[in-house]
This record gives structure tokens, C-alpha cells and sequence, in this order.
């Protein structure tokens, strides 16, 4: 196909970067709550810096290419700072690291921290060093009259790309799933850091076989330095020259023409221009990079139980996940571009560049506010807790016969069903001393000993000899993580039973005691309980617990070999489903293809031919600056609500929408290589005349 053979290496080193970069992110919220124990702002704070540092890093990398380097060398030693990233992201996630009592727990999480910071950090220098040279060192490959394959190799680039994001997407939270331990079997976030940590010295070892056939170009100086000299130039020249006796000239720029041809002037004022639009942009990156942090937190709290395995799969793993889908961007781009904009340009309606960035900013904006409608709904399916000088306490009738449970002193009286429950009921820890139980003509009084912020289960039946009660700590204080199921077994029989429910044993029961909670594997799966008794043993079939349920189920009766049982529910499971996401994530990927496809367009139709570099810096630096927003805004808005912040987020960006179309309204498109054509024009004139006086002189001083 007349590609040179080392564009091979370029490609595969590519997707293996891809690869490696996409599947550590698309764990790494869930790394930093489930396994360092974060609180879901701290994770999402962290989260957002280190997304910061990989999009400011790329301006450093491409300044030691072009002023040092080179971008071989470059590329090469910024991987193996990648690689030993990975891997020291790696090693921080093994549990058995530190867990010297074998108790499934860190014993020193300070070390797992900073070996996870210091792995960070070094993937951030490594991912960003790298992003602005692998590009363009394939595009060094190709002759000037490739231009059809250089082309063709930056669709294969971009598709490698996506190959890479794609697939690990899917593959390491299917890592993560899976359970490693030596001692204890938890979440292999090994297995999920380790793999892309393969993947990138794979990456490395591929891009250094290719070394000998490399076309490498010098470094002959970087762009976004001689703009930013340029810049500083004409600032301080304008600061000397600040008194009324120097002319003021037509643009502050011009005060840089002592030192700077007139041709850089005029293409860093066009670069200025554009870069004076991105001033706003960044406010569409601070909601966009929340896919992975906020919005991967609000699926972990929704029903995932979809219709068919395959499509759980699917929608769970590509949908669901902190990565642009690329499924959905895929799709929406060839839509996007050969139907939606035909059809806006059959009505007549000038749909500008800066137009359809606007549309794309209200779109995003619009896509929170989606967000914020489910968080509502979440927020109303979930548990309410005890506050600080509060306790909470739920009845249990396991009795044949009604009963009536006063709580003293004379706070109110709370009549129970048999084999019915009350909810949780909330108190004031202080004014509760005992609780009086009535059942017939049987009466019982439990004294209390609350404690702050806690549940209790008070469970009762009664005998000819009198009503007998169990006053329980539940000691459950949030729902479980991970959309996790927790059960608990009580024993309504007169006497003690050993309980079963799968592979797990809740062990002996004595009559009315209570099991420790245990987590239930499978979410979608059904279990056989076995109640084993003195003289026999029933069993019968669990129902599914759904996500992020706790129940306590009560064992009653054995009626032919088969087990009576009744379920409490101690948490609800979670109800909103997770295909409630998909507008959302809709929305926003729409905004993504009219905002962030037209704006990398818009910026290059823009900029002069030798200056695309300063742009795609530019462009970069607003990723970086949007997820420091998210830090700014998520830390001093102070709300307790998520679905509140979400609203923040999307009123900010629709004002900065309004305040951006304001600024689109005064541009005035250019033609740079118009620009550049009269530049060159006017340079051709020049050495024209210098030639023709030069030729006048050396004749002159033949006639001499």
C-alpha cells in the first residue's frame, strides 16, 4: 500500500497505549472508593487532579520534542515513566501487601496511598509526555508526496485509538470483577492495573523494535515557545513604551515588530483570536470528564439487572463506564454529518462552527440536568439514617398473634401484625428508655442501652411461658457498595437450627437469635436455603435480592421437608434502573460530536499551517483547566445533594453558552493560507527588489 513498514510499530504501540491509559481509568473511581476507602467527593477530587495533570503534561512533552529530545527519544524514555507508573499503581492495589493479620484489610493504607499517588503521577508525566508525539512522528514517516497515505495512516491512528479505549473497556472492569488474594479473595485490582501495565510495556517494547527504520527528524525548536517569546516581547515593549509621548499602533501585538517579523505577528494574532474563544470551553470539559467520576458513582447506586446476560454485559460495561462510549460516537458522527447537517442546510439556517459549539455546550448542559432528574429519583428509593443524637428502631412480629409495643416513657405505641414488620422508626436517643411489649394477655418490658446513629431490630414471639425478644444492633449504616446484597438469617423455631443458604453457612442459631450479615455473590441469582434440624432438614428456594439490598430472613417452619420463611427488608433494593442513564449519556455524547469534532475543525481552519501545534496545546490546556473547575466547584459549592450540584453544573454551563455565543457573534472567519499567501507575496517582492538593487550596485561598480 507504499507505507514504510515502520508505521507497523507506530500503530500497534498506539493501541497498546490506548489500551493500557483507557482500562486503568475506567477502575480508578471505583479503585479510590472501594479499595483506599475514599468518600465519594475526596475520589472525585483525586480523580479530576490526575485527569488535570495528564492534559497539562502534553505541553511539556512537546517542548522537550521540539527544543531537545527530538521525538524518538522523547517517546521512548517518557514510556518507561509510563510503564513504571502502571506498575507501581499495580503493586499499590495488592491487599496482601500490608495485610499482615489476614484480615482482608489493609494494615497500612498509608503506603497503598502513596504508592498509588507516585504511580499517578509518573502515568500522567508518561500519557501526557507522549499524547502531542506519537502523532506526529508517524506523520514524519511519509515523503511529501504521500499525502494520500498520510492520511490514510492518521484514520488507522485514530482507529487504533478506539480499538484500544473500546476493548479495555470492557476487558479490566471484567478484571476487576474477578476475586485474587492470597490470604483473603477480594476485588483483583491487581489483575486490572496490572494487565494495562503489560499493555503499555508491550507498547514500549514494539515501538523500540521499529528503532532502525524510523525517519527521525531534529529538533529545530518549538512553536508554542517562539509565540509565547513573541508575546512576552510585545507586552514588555508596550509596558516601557507606556507614556503618552509613544504613538499608540494599531494592535498591542505590533509592539513586538522591534524583535519579530511581521509574518509571526500576524499568525500569533490570528492564534490569539482563537485561543481568546477558548476562554469558555473549559466549562464544557468540567461536565464532560464527570463520566467518569460523579456518573460512575450514580450507576453503583441503580438497578443493573437488565434483560439477558449478554445485554447486562453490554450496557454495563460500555454505557456505564467513566470513558466516552465509543460505540455511541461511532454512530452519532456519520448521523451527525450526513443527515442532521444536509437537513440544517436544506433550511437555509447558517449553522456556523461556533454555532454548532454552542449547541453542543447547551446540549451537555442539558445532559446534567438529565442527571440531576434520575438523582432525584435515586435520592427518593433511599434509606433514611439516623442523625448525630439519633437512634432508629424497627419491629418484628414473628408471633402468631398481633401485639402492641409502647415506647416508654409514654413517646408512642406502635400496634405489629404477626410475621409483620414497622420500618424504621427515629428517636431521639436520649428520651427512649424501654419498650413494653403486649401480646394477649402476655406482657414484657426490654430496656434500652442505644447508641448514637445506630439501627436496632427488636424481635419477638411469644410461648405459653411468655413473649420472648431479641433487642439486635444491625450495625448497617449506609447501603451496600457496588449494588452488594447483605443477608442476615433469624431462628423462629423453639429450638437451634444450623442455616445454609448456597455455599455459605450462617451457622448454629439458637431459638430468636440473629446471623452476622453476609454478602450474597450474585445479584441475579437464586439460592437454596437449608434449615438443618435435630431430627431432619428442610430447604427451600430464595427469591433475588436484586442491588444493594440487605434483608434478614426469618426461618419459621418446615411443612413436608419444605422451609417456611419470611424476608424483612432491612435496606430496599435499588429500584431506578440503570437504562435511565442512557439520555443522559445520549445527550452528552451528541454535545461531544457538535462541540468537541467542530471545535478541533474550527481552531485548525483558523490557525496558520505552522502553528497548529499552538492550538492543539491550547485545546488540551481546557481539558486540564475543566477538571480543575470540577475541584473548585465541587469543593466550595458545599451541597449536600448531588442532584443539587448537578443543577449547579449545568447552570454554569449555560451561562458560559450564552456568554460564548456573545463572543462567537463579534469573530470574523479568516483564511489563513490567504494570509500567508500575501505574506509570501510580499517576501517574493521584496527579495525581488533586493535582487534588482543588488544587480544595480554590482553593475555600478563594473562601470567603475
Amino acid at each position: 500500500f507504499g507505507f514504510p513498514l515502520s508505521i507497523f510499530f507506530i500503530v500497534i504501540n498506539e493501541f497498546c497505549e490506548r489500551f493500557s491509559y483507557y482500562g486503568m481509568k475506567a477502575v480508578l473511581i471505583l479503585y479510590f472508593k472501594y479499595f483506599l476507602h475514599w468518600e465519594d467527593n475526596l475520589s472525585t477530587a483525586i480523580y479530576h487532579t490526575f485527569v488535570a495533570l495528564c492534559y497539562l503534561t502534553p505541553i511539556l512533552g512537546a517542548i522537550i520534542a521540539d527544543s531537545w529530545l527530538g521525538k524518538f527519544k522523547t517517546i521512548v524514555y517518557l514510556s518507561i515513566v509510563y510503564a513504571i507508573g502502571q506498575a507501581v499503581l499495580s503493586v499499590g492495589s495488592i491487599n496482601d501487601l500490608t495485610d499482615h493479620n489476614r484480615d482482608g484489610s489493609p494494615d497500612n493504607i498509608a503506603l497503598h496511598i502513596a504508592l498509588s499517588m507516585i504511580g499517578l503521577i509518573l502515568i500522567a508525566l508518561g500519557t501526557g509526555g507522549i499524547k502531542p508525539c506519537v502523532s506526529a512522528f508517524g506523520g514524519d514517516q511519509f515523503e511529501e508526496d504521500q499525502e494520500k497515505q498520510r492520511s490514510t495512516f492518521f484514520s488507522l491512528f485514530y482507529l487504533s485509538i478506539n480499538a484500544g479505549s473500546l476493548l479495555s473497556t470492557i476487558v479490566t472492569p471484567n478484571l476487576r470483577a474477578t476475586e485474587c488474594g492470597i490470604h483473603t479473595k477480594q476485588r483483583c485490582y491487581p489483575l486490572a492495573f496490572g494487565v494495562p501495565a503489560i499493555l503499555m510495556a508491550v507498547a514500549l517494547v514494539v515501538f523500540v523494535i521499529g528503532s532502525k527504520m524510523y525517519k527521525k527528524v531534529k529538533p529545530q525548536g518549538n512553536i508554542i515557545l517562539q509565540v509565547s517569546k513573541c508575546v512576552g516581547f510585545a507586552i514588555k515593549n508596550r509596558f516601557r513604551h507606556r507614556s503618552k509621548e509613544f504613538p499608540k499602533r494599531e494592535h498591542w501585538l505590533d509592539w513586538a515588530s522591534e524583535k519579530y517579523d511581521k509574518q509571526l505577528i500576524a499568525q500569533t494574532k490570528m492564534v490569539l483570536k482563537v485561543l481568546f474563544l477558548y476562554i469558555p470551553l473549559p466549562m464544557f470539559w468540567a461536565l464532560f470528564d464527570q463520566q467518569g467520576s460523579r456518573w460512575t458513582l450514580q450507576a453503583t447506586t441503580m438497578n443493573g439487572d437488565f434483560v439477558g446476560y449478554f445485554l447486562f454485559l453490554f450496557l454495563k460495561l460500555t454505557l456505564f463506564r467513566p470513558i466516552v462510549n465509543p460505540v455511541l460516537i461511532v454512530i452519532m458522527v456519520p448521523v451527525v454529518d450526513y443527515l442532521v447537517y444536509p437537513l440544517i442546510k436544506k433550511c437555509k439556517i447558517n449553522f456556523t462552527p461556533l454555532k454548532k459549539m454552542t449547541v453542543g455546550m447547551f446540549l451537555a448542559s442539558m445532559a446534567f440536568v438529565a442527571a440531576a432528574l434520575v438523582q432525584l429519583q435515586i435520592d427518593k428509593t433511599s434509606p433514611v439514617f439516623p442523625a448525630a443524637g439519633q437512634s432508629q428502631i424497627r419491629l418484628i412480629n414473628l408471633g402468631v398473634a398481633p401485639a402492641t409495643v409502647q415506647f416508654q416513657p409514654q413517646l408512642q405505641s406502635v400496634d405489629v401484625a404477626p410475621n409483620e414488620e414497622t420500618g424504621y422508626m427515629t428517636f431521639e436517643t436520649s428520651k427512649l428508655k424501654s419498650l413494653h411489649i403486649m401480646s394477649g394477655f402476655l406482657n414484657k418490658t426490654e430496656p434500652l442501652e442505644l447508641l448514637n446513629g445506630q439501627r436496632y431490630t427488636l424481635a419477638f414471639n411469644w410461648s405459653p411461658l411468655g413473649i420472648n425478644s431479641n433487642f439486635i444492633l444491625d450495625n448497617i449504616t449506609s447501603k451496600p457498595e457496588e449494588g452488594q446484597n447483605l443477608v442476615r438469617f433469624i431462628n423462629n423455631f423453639p429450638f437451634a437450627v444450623n442455616v445454609t443458604m448456597g455455599d455459605m453457612d450462617f451457622g448454629r442459631l439458637s431459638p430468636l437469635s440473629v446471623s452476622n450479615y453476609s454478602v450474597i455473590p450474585k445479584q441475579d441469582w437464586s439460592f437454596l436455603i437449608r434449615v438443618s434440624m435435630p431430627v431432619a432438614s428442610c430447604t427451600g428456594l430464595s427469591r433475588k435480592f436484586g442491588f444493594g439490598s440487605v434483608y434478614t430472613i426469618s426461618v419459621n417452619n418446615c411443612d413436608n421437608y419444605t422451609l417456611d420463611v419470611t424476608y424483612f427488608e432491612d435496606i430496599a433494593p435499588n429500584t431506578v434502573h440503570m437504562a435511565w442513564q442512557i439520555p443522559q449519556y445520549f445527550l452528552l455524547t451528541c454535545g461531544e460530536v457538535v462541540f468537541s469534532v467542530t471545535g478541533l475543525e474550527f481552531s485548525y481552519s483558523q490557525a496558520p499551517s505552522n502553528m497548529k501545534s499552538v492550538l492543539q496545546a491550547g485545546w488540551l490546556l481546557t481539558v486540564a483547566v475543566g477538571n480543575i473547575i470540577v475541584l473548585i466547584v465541587a469543593g466550595a459549592s458545599k451541597l449536600d445533594k448531588q442532584w443539587a450540584e448537578y443543577v449547579l453544573f449545568a447552570s454554569l454551563l449555560l451561562v458560559v453558552c450564552v456568554i460564548f455565543a456573545i463572543m462567537a457573534s463579534f469573530y470574523t472567519y479568516v483564511d489563513p493560507n490567504e494570509i500567508e499567501a500575501q505574506f509570501s507575496e510580499e517576501k517574493k517582492e521584496e527579495d525581488k527588489k533586493d535582487q534588482d538593487g543588488n544587480e544595480k550596485e554590482a553593475e555600478a561598480d563594473s562601470r567603475m
